[in-house]
């Protein structure tokens, strides 16, 4: 079964920066998708925010580099007015969340939004789980 997961910006940080000890769940999420068992999906307006603080890591360079890898390796869902408005209304705390959120909203039979930051989320009404726990979850379904 192939899943379809949306990742907020900071797993896509984790992946690409080596932050421990969040590094290997995200390696295992990017390493599935390139086996073509997930689907990855980012919001467009993830990439300045990946782009800013991995920038911070790896410089310029290096960092658009990542950029150009992600376009490769994900799906990037666009950002429209709709998506704005609407996260105007999702009653998020964090309003970057609540537009990735709206982006999310957009995915076809999307499985989950995968983020370290589970409370940000909690209005959600698309399942919510960190890198780990959807692959404690992955592994169960697969037994």
């Amino acid at each position: 079964m192939e899943y379809k997961l949306f990742l907020d910006s900071d797993v896509v940080i984790d992946f690409f920066t080596d932050r421990e000890p969040y590094v290997n769940p995200a390696s295992e999420l990017f390493e599935l998708n390139e086996q073509g068992n997930i689907k990855l999906y980012l919001s467009a307006i993830s990439i300045n925010n990946i782009y800013y603080i991995t920038r911070r890591f790896l410089g310029h360079k290096k960092t658009l580099e990542v950029i150009e890898m992600l376009t490769e390796m994900t799906e990037i869902i666009g950002t429209t007015k709709k998506e704005i408005i609407q996260a105007l209304k999702n009653n998020f705390s964090d309003y970057e969340d609540s537009i990735q959120y709206s982006s999310a909203l957009t995915i076809k039979d999307l499985d989950a939004i995968i983020t370290r930051n589970i409370k940000d989320y909690r209005n959600s009404s698309i399942a919510v789980m960190t890198p780990s726990d959807f692959l404690t979850m992955k592994e169960k379904n697969e037994k």
